[in-house]
């Protein structure tokens, strides 16, 4: 999955695999992680947030279940 750069202080990059609802994550720290079944719209409103990691870590680390890659 192509992976997006992004400016945050905790967030590294960003992809989104709208057929299968998968959102990858990089960490600053290295670590990459696959969120499952979350929906586009909330992909967009992370990209599009003043903020991924604030984003992030109100709508999406505690609401979806993920995978260490």
């Amino acid at each position: 999955m192509e992976r997006q750069s992004v400016s945050s202080s905790n967030l590294a990059s960003i992809g989104y695999d709208a057929e299968n609802e998968i959102l990858e994550v990089e960490f600053n720290h290295g670590g990459v992680y696959q969120y499952f079944d979350v929906p586009e719209d909330v992909y967009q409103e992370l990209m599009d947030a003043p903020s991924h990691g604030v984003y992030f870590s109100a709508n999406i680390r505690n609401d979806y279940q993920c995978e260490k890659q």
